[in-house]
């Protein structure tokens, strides 16, 4: 059976995330309905990459196996209309009949973006932070990340996975005109990692915690834990990344 790669992007202020569940409005329950009602046949849809309620993203992927020879163009314009306006259908491509939404995946960049002045503009898509911070602070504590991979510090409890290792390869912090955002690119993330990361490093950029601390953190998985304050829509998963 064909398998094809469904590539969206959405605002998730309006969603209990990306993930389909049970008695709530999902980015994949209302992509599964859209493509049932265009094609009138279900589609049972595989995500590369879970967001938490009111996360963003530009670029996810699913996966779904159907019984479609060929995906016309005017079908991405007749998803579309379907869909809600905060969700845009990038794309469905064909792809190898063992290429895995997630397992293909080798690679998630996130950024979060914080602001220091009232701007009604982008306050549904960024995190009001109105304190002095120190770009420098926030940098070394950001640069720190390269030097560890037991990220358990940083990850919500009671989750199910084998390990808490991630292999981060782009960490760091940049101001513009008064924003900032902090890019993060990692083989894997754990469960409110990027969330807990910028969390703790803002307070570090304030100096209610020190490097030492932050450091501590990344030494000393199973004693101590970060800040998750960070509200979710801040954050948006900008790019999946496949070979």
């Amino acid at each position: 059976m064909p398998r094809y790669f469904i590539e969206v992007g959405y605002k998730g202020t309006n969603y209990a995330g990306f993930q389909i569940q049970k008695n709530a409005t999902t980015i994949q329950g209302e992509l599964e309905k859209a493509l049932a009602i265009y094609f009138k046949i279900p589609w049972a849809l595989t995500g590369a990459s879970r967001t938490d309620s009111g996360v963003h993203a530009r670029q996810n992927f699913y996966h779904a196996d159907v019984d479609i020879s060929l995906i016309p163009k005017q079908a991405i314009l007749g998803l579309n209309a379907i869909l809600p306006n905060d969700i845009v259908l990038h794309g469905i491509t064909l792809v190898a009949h063992n290429y895995h939404a997630r397992f293909a995946a080798t690679a998630r960049s996130y950024a979060y973006t914080v602001y220091q002045t009232k701007n009604p503009f982008i306050s549904g898509d960024a995190y009001f932070y109105p304190y002095p911070l120190n770009i420098n602070l926030l940098n070394q504590a950001a640069d720190l990340l390269f030097e560890y991979t037991n990220y358990e510090s940083f990850s919500k409890k009671h989750t199910q996975v084998l390990n808490n290792n991630c292999t981060i390869t782009q960490s760091k912090w940049v101001v513009n005109n008064g924003i900032l955002t902090y890019s993060v690119t990692a083989n894997r993330f754990l469960r409110g990692m990027v969330r807990g990361l910028v969390a703790t490093m803002l307070k570090v950029g304030t100096s209610k915690y020190s490097i030492n601390e932050f450091k501590n953190l990344l030494e000393n998985p199973k004693l101590a834990t970060a800040f998750f304050n960070a509200p979710a829509h801040g954050l948006c998963l900008v790019k999946v990344h496949y070979p």
